[in-house]
């Protein structure tokens, strides 16, 4: 579970990159496009946000109940 500043940076990376394409988008007028581009990168965050705190409890539990790993 060594998770660091560098997890934070791709995820503030991804949400820049998703709000320029979805700008651009926009602007061209292919609101549609940029709506499925927002939803995508959403999903990618939230992706690697559950498997963060999937991680964070399992060590939790592995804590509690005393279990190593």
């Amino acid at each position: 579970m060594g998770y660091d500043v560098d997890t934070i940076f791709q995820i503030a990376g991804i949400g820049i990159v998703v709000a320029m394409i979805h700008t651009v988008l926009k602007q061209m007028g292919k609101e549609d496009w940029a709506h499925w581009v927002t939803l995508i990168g959403f999903i990618v965050v939230l992706y690697m946000v559950a498997t963060i705190v999937d991680d964070l409890f399992t060590k939790i539990r592995s804590v509690f109940l005393f279990i190593g790993s």
